[in-house]
């Protein structure tokens, strides 16, 4: 028996984010350049406050921050607005406050909007939350926000709601109704990139989300965090980590994920840190390596971060 899960509302298409009407007294939560890329103001935003400040790679300081900031028993809902970071961030402290949660991604590759998950540092770490109650009410997905962004943006988005959606396919959680979602997603993305139609990025990174957001994803993206944790973005460290993932797990999609990689030019990535005490590192991450189609050892752990690291 599968359990699908997914927000309560999902609103998509040109402008409904424009559109659509919003509660009175809302906290917004999003990144500085809001206000000057002109979202705010797009979105016709005058019904509360406003949080501008959360971080690429947000830490749980940053919600303990805003819990703290603000009277909860004046706020009716959390509205978070941005990229991945910025929909983690809401989605935790609505979470945390029962609030109802408004999502609206402005770049598409995360998935935040329509999944149970939310990722936060703790202590330096990368660390996923899995958790119902992290799931929007409602997810606005309009993809006016994607014109303006920029070719780095949009093809690291890009190569993550991939990255997501080809491990999920070959994840031991995958279903029929999964992966019909996660190959369905992956083909919409792959022609949006060869053909650079970036409009249906947002369509293919909303059903990736809610493809890998009822399954899981897998070894790519437990390689990918101790990246992140030296700072590289996440969508870049994926293009590298994922693609080794589905070399070792003799994946359907490694040539076509490869293929995108490449044609999107990706500049290699590196590691500081100690190959031994990285793999011990990743080893702990068993919400993403229990489900991994192929056990994986710590030896392959490190064989595969030498590949990656000399690729």
């Amino acid at each position: 028996m599968y359990t699908i899960r997914q927000p309560t509302t999902i609103l998509f298409g040109k402008n409904s984010a424009q559109n659509y009407t919003f509660p009175k007294n809302c906290l917004l939560i999003t990144s500085k350049g809001a206000k000057s890329r002109n979202w705010i103001e797009y979105l016709g935003y005058d019904h509360g406050q406003i949080f501008d400040a959360v971080e690429p790679n947000p830490s749980m300081i940053t919600v303990e921050k805003i819990l703290n900031m603000y009277d909860i028993s004046s706020i009716s809902c959390i509205v978070g607005l941005g990229g991945g970071s910025s929909l983690d961030v809401a989605k935790y402290v609505g979470f945390k406050l029962n609030k109802p949660k408004i999502l609206i991604p402005t770049t598409f590759g995360s998935g935040s909007e329509v999944t149970r998950i939310s990722v936060l540092k703790i202590n330096g770490k990368k660390t996923s939350f899995h958790n119902d109650n992290l799931l929007a009410d409602i997810a606005i997905v309009d993809p006016f926000f994607i014109y303006n962004a920029s070719e780095n943006v949009i093809k690291n988005s890009a190569i993550d709601a991939c990255a997501q959606c080809t491990e999920a396919y070959d994840s031991k959680l995958a279903n029929d109704y999964t992966k019909f979602l996660c190959i369905k997603s992956f083909e919409i993305l792959e022609k949006a990139l060869i053909n650079k139609n970036y409009s249906d990025l947002a369509y293919g990174s909303m059903i990736s989300g809610l493809g890998f957001g009822n399954s899981t994803t897998t070894l790519g993206h437990a390689l990918s965090y101790i990246f992140s944790n030296e700072g590289f973005s996440h969508g870049h460290a994926l293009a590298f980590t994922t693609t080794i993932a589905h070399k070792f797990n003799h994946s359907q999609f490694y040539n076509r994920f490869k293929n995108l990689v490449d044609k999107l030019n990706f500049e290699p990535i590196d590691l500081k840190q100690n190959l031994e005490d990285a793999a011990d590192l990743i080893l702990l991450d068993r919400k993403h390596l229990d489900f991994n189609p192929i056990f994986v050892s710590r030896e392959n752990i490190i064989d595969l971060l030498k590949e990656i690291i000399t690729n």
